[in-house]
């Protein structure tokens, strides 16, 4: 019997949730990574923990200020984001995922931002010395809430199309209970990990107000088994949010960081983190959670 090769199509979670940039570039060289990889018998998880390496690299390289190292570390960056995409469709292409994958995952992107923004900070520091510590840590905050938010809408978008399997969609209250389960001696990274993500979820429903109430209804009405009508409403209303949703994880801010470095500016992706992608979060959440309300006061 043939083995048949997995599609392209097959590895992605969703075209709904998909960015232009990611369709046509990362996820077409993340589709040959994982086809590559999985040949050889290396693990999603191997190829995300490399992915951290080759980010962090990415990071320091920001740090000196001649071109040439600086343009390395936007191909590093370019290189690590392929990875991580590769991870995931590899993953999907063989069934191969687990907690750890999960936690990895997780901590992937947030290394990456870390060896940047300290690398930027040293950079920058001997001219704007404090300044630019305080201006750093304020765009890392908004960087996390902007990225947690992006993450929460897309699960959301992914649940009402794909259902409970084909997203990951979490409730604080499931996240502590999982973390009260855990033995410390046994399980403490999984522990660790448990009890910052339940923060996480916390956070993004603080945030959601009116999709909590939604949510609620829904579930007291129809037991979680949510109508197709209702599915097939939301999804037209949420998908035009997506394009917000994508502008707010990496493609966009990373474009900016390398033209900003590049050009001998880094202190301008931080004003970048404060002013515009702000103004793209609180119009995502605003926008969403009126749709929220208009579908509860239709339930």
């Amino acid at each position: 019997m043939s083995e048949q090769r997995p599609t392209l199509e097959s590895t992605l979670k969703s075209r709904d949730t998909e960015e232009f940039i990611d369709i046509h570039f990362y996820r077409p060289i993340g589709y040959l990574w994982a086809l590559f990889f999985n040949k050889l018998g290396v693990t999603p998880n191997q190829i995300t923990i490399a992915s951290i390496f080759i980010g962090v690299a990415s990071g320091v390289c920001f740090y000196f200020n001649e071109f040439c190292i600086k343009l390395l570390g936007v191909f590093l960056l370019i290189w690590a984001n392929s990875y991580d995409s590769a991870d995931g469709q590899l993953a999907r292409m063989t069934d191969l995922k687990s907690e750890l994958g999960r936690i990895l995952d997780g901590a992937c992107g947030v290394l990456w931002f870390i060896s940047i923004y300290i690398s930027l900070i040293l950079n920058l520091f001997p001219s704007w010395e404090g300044y630019i510590l305080v201006l750093a840590l304020f765009a890392g905050f908004c960087h996390g809430m902007q990225a947690r938010m992006a993450d929460y809408y897309r699960n959301i978008h992914l649940l009402f199309l794909k259902g409970k399997k084909g997203s990951e969609l979490d409730n604080s209250k499931e996240v502590l209970a999982r973390y009260k389960s855990m033995n410390w001696k046994k399980e403490l990274v999984k522990k660790i990990f448990e009890l910052n993500y339940f923060d996480y979820t916390r956070q993004q429903e603080k945030m959601t107000p009116r999709f909590q109430k939604m949510i609620k209804k829904i579930n007291k009405k129809y037991a979680g088994e949510v109508p197709e009508w209702f599915c097939k409403e939301f999804r037209e209303k949420s998908l035009p949010l997506m394009k917000y949703t994508n502008m707010l994880s990496f493609n966009l801010r990373a474009i900016v960081l390398c033209i900003s470095v590049l050009a001998g500016f880094p202190w301008v992706y931080f004003v970048f983190e404060l002013t515009v992608m702000n103004i793209l979060l609180a119009y995502m959440v605003w926008k969403h959670e009126n749709i929220c309300r208009k579908f509860t006061e239709q339930l």
